[in-house]
This record gives C-alpha cells, structure tokens and sequence, in this order.
C-alpha cells in the first residue's frame, strides 16, 4: 500500500510539474499564432483525452515527461509551410516558445516558494537565542581573544545581550575591521577587540570566513542528528547509520555540524572517535575523515553524511518580504543546481549524486510525511527550477538544444542542413536514452537492497 501511495504522489508531482512546463510553450505558440495538433501529458501510445478545436489534449502511456507537438515542429510528418507551422514564424518568435517552458517552471518555483515564506517561513532558533559559542577553530582571531566552547558572548560592537543574527550581521558589515567584543569565561566577563578577518579578500561573509573568525555558533542543545549517509564515504564504512545521534567526537561535545567540520579541519582529517547514541543507547564508532566535495561548499574533510534539521521556529513574513525570500532562495538553489553541474563536468561532483525517478519519487515521499505541505512545497520547487535548467541545456532534444539551432541559424542567417540537424538529433535522442538507464540504475543501486 505504501508502495502505490509513493507511485500517486509521484505521479501528481511531476504531472504537475510537466503541466506547467507544456502550458508555458503552449500559451505561447498559441499567442504566436502556431497551430498545436498534440498536447500530451507523458510519451508513447494514448490512453485517452479529448480534442478540443484543432488540439488532442491526451494522457500518454509513459508518465515520465510530456510535449506540445505543433504544426511544422522538426520531425513532425507534415510540414506544408502554412502561414500557422512553427517553421513559418520568425527565428525569435521560436526561441521565445522553446523558452516558454522553463521560464513556467521558474515561475512555479518563485511562487510556491513565495507561499512557503508567508505561511511557513522557518528560523534557526539559535539565531535569535543567547550567543553561545560551540567551538573555537584553532589559530582563529576568537582563539586569539581567548574565546573557548561554552563561552557566551554579552556585548558585540555596541549591541549588549546580542542574538547571534546581531553578530553575524554585524561581522558581515564590519568585514577586515576589529569590533569590541565582551564574553563570559567561568564566570568572568572579558573584554577584547575581535578582528573580523576572513584570510581573504572576499567582499561577503561566507561560512568558510565565519570558521576562520572563529565563531561558531551553539546551534542545539542536544547532539546533530544523522538523516542520509552518502554511500562509499568515512561514514558509511564506520558504521553510521540513517537515525543515529553524533554527541561527540574524541570527546568533543557536537552541537553543530560547523562545530564537527572546524575540528575536522583543525586535526587535518585525522582519525577520530565517534560517541553514538542510537535507539538511546552509546555505541563508539571510529572513522577516517576524507576530503570531499559537497554540492555548494568547498572541499574538505568530511565524514559523509546528511545531518538532520536543527530545531526552527516558524514565522509568517509579510507578502512583500516573502517575495524577496523567494527570490533568494531561488537564487540560491539555482546558483546549487549549477554549481552540481559544473562539478559533475570537471569531475569534483560524482555522477553518482543524481537523483532519476525513484530518487525523486523517495524525496517526495519523505517530504509528503513531514510538515505537510511546506516541506513538499520546498521539494517541488527544487524539482521544478531542476527541470527548468535541465531543458535549457544546449542538447537536443531538449529546449535549449531548439534554441541553441536557431541562434545558430540567426547568426548564419540561414537554417542548419537538415541532415546534419537529423543526424545530431539521432545522436542527441541516443545518448539521452543511455544517461536515462544510468540514472535509473544509479538509484536502484542505491536502494541497498538486502542490506539491513
């Protein structure tokens, strides 16, 4: 049963997803005049629909994408050079209908994001909570002011009794300057000037910038949850597994992944103890940290695993502010998904980090169970601004591999030879038959089926 129930909430997500993607070269050809015979959800064979006028909207057998076939599209049986054929439009009017459909799944993503951050918009509680100090980097500007874990800091650059959000406000505005800083050790108050020195020359205050000043937030008081292990990594041969809790490590009290990657660096990917409650009982594990990469962040010693969500409180923005987190969180998540790609090409990211059908389907799945709809808003998002870069990649037969040609052919001022543009379709449509049975592979093979 909860097999069929995975199958439906997969089916709707992406069908929503295809829909909207269609509708968007839809709406368009229809604005630029070109006549659309098929509009299909899924490939293959039809099982039912109805036409409308001159357009069969139909459901197809293979629910895994969709298309609107227009009149004189490439390939299409019959191009009679009427006035209505796409291939009588003007170059630019083509390029807009190729864009039409990721631009729909941009759209999607900024406005299902934008109900999130009204209705669900989550904070970090330690943001906002007393500036406790997790951990302190070695030959950090903090360890140089003498701040350890556990310290609490009282005053910062005129703000008294300031959140962490203060803080690190300020470092980011503050940048290659020195700050007045007030903290309590063992019960005494200390004061110092904290240099807000990044070791470069960056204009913004990245996570990296932060280890290096030396402040490392407290962000729970219980130890980092483990959610996902990445398979072939430190963690999954230590033993780690989906659910345990990291409390320590040689002794360290982790209550951060921050705090777990700083001293991970500062004993330059030594082997470690790892101190493990799992089901409620302590285990000790040992691990070797490995540099890797991680989609968004530098390569650095690493264990492997997803962590689980630190606690959050929930607000409600105000329409306008939601609007501004969207479109940060679209930027940020677009920035992501091409820095993947990037990596995957220069071979920083393993292809084995691609997710097909079935990894896609266990994501929304996971999501569909926790904190419904938001989490499943935020999933669809992610999937949708994916399908809108994905079809914008210059290969045909995607989007961008029509709009690729027809720059092409603007510049030339004259069309592709059709054989060429036929034998690079065939090439184009044989290669992304190979990469569909890679991903599907990839996630069945990371299924670890038999394993407990």
């Amino acid at each position: 049963m909860h097999l069929l129930l995975v199958i439906l909430e997969f089916g709707i997500v992406l069908g929503i997803m295809v829909l909207v993607h269609e509708l968007g070269h839809f709406f368009v050809a229809k604005l630029c005049g070109v006549r659309v015979e098929t509009f299909s959800i899924g490939f293959g064979p039809r099982l039912f629909g109805i036409k409308l006028g001159e357009t069969d909207y139909r459901l197809s057998a293979l629910p895994l994408g969709g298309y609107v076939k227009m009149a004189g599209e490439y390939g299409a049986e019959a191009a009679t050079s009427a006035p209505d054929d796409l291939t009588s439009k003007p170059r630019w009017q083509r390029m807009l209908i190729g864009l039409a459909g990721p631009v729909s799944n941009f759209i999607l993503a900024f406005f299902l994001l934008v109900l999130v951050a009204h209705f669900h918009h989550e904070v970090d509680q330690y943001l906002n909570g007393a500036a406790v100090v997790d951990y302190v980097p070695v030959g950090s500007a903090a360890a140089a002011d003498g701040l350890v874990a556990g310290d609490t800091i009282t005053a910062f650059n005129g703000h008294a009794k300031p959140s962490w959000e203060q803080i690190l406000e300020e470092c980011a505005l503050n940048l290659h300057r020195s700050l007045p800083l007030t903290y309590v050790h063992n019960g005494t108050s200390v004061t110092r000037e904290l240099s807000i020195d990044t070791r470069d020359n960056s204009s913004e205050l990245t996570p990296a910038g932060l280890i290096a000043i030396g402040l490392i937030p407290r962000e729970q008081a219980g130890p980092v949850g483990v959610m996902r292990i990445e398979p072939g990594t430190p963690a999954e041969r230590a033993g780690l597994r989906p659910g345990d809790q990291v409390a320590a490590i040689d002794g360290l009290q982790l209550h951060s992944v921050s705090t777990l990657l700083a001293y991970l660096k500062d004993r330059d990917g030594a082997p470690a103890t790892l101190h493990v409650v799992r089901g409620g009982q302590p285990i000790t594990l040992q691990a070797t940290p490995e540099k890797l990469e991680s989609p968004g962040a530098t390569t650095q010693f690493r264990l492997g695993f997803q962590p689980a969500q630190s606690p959050v409180d929930v607000v409600r923005l105000p329409w306008s502010a939601s609007v501004r987190q969207s479109l940060k969180d679209n930027r940020d998540d677009s920035t992501l998904i091409l820095r993947v790609l990037q990596g995957m090409f220069t071979r920083h990211v393993s292809v084995k980090s691609i997710s097909g059908p079935i990894g896609i389907a266990q994501q929304i799945d996971l999501a569909a169970q926790n904190d419904f709809p938001w989490t499943l808003f935020r999933v669809m998002s992610t999937i949708s601004l994916n399908l809108g870069i994905f079809n914008l990649l210059p290969f045909p037969p995607l989007d961008g591999g029509m709009i690729f040609f027809l720059l092409i052919e603007s510049v030339i001022r004259r069309d592709v030879n059709p054989e060429i543009k036929d034998r690079i379709y065939q090439i184009a449509f044989i290669c992304v038959i190979f990469l569909a049975v890679f991903v599907l592979f990839n996630d069945i093979t990371k299924l670890h089926l038999g394993k407990p």
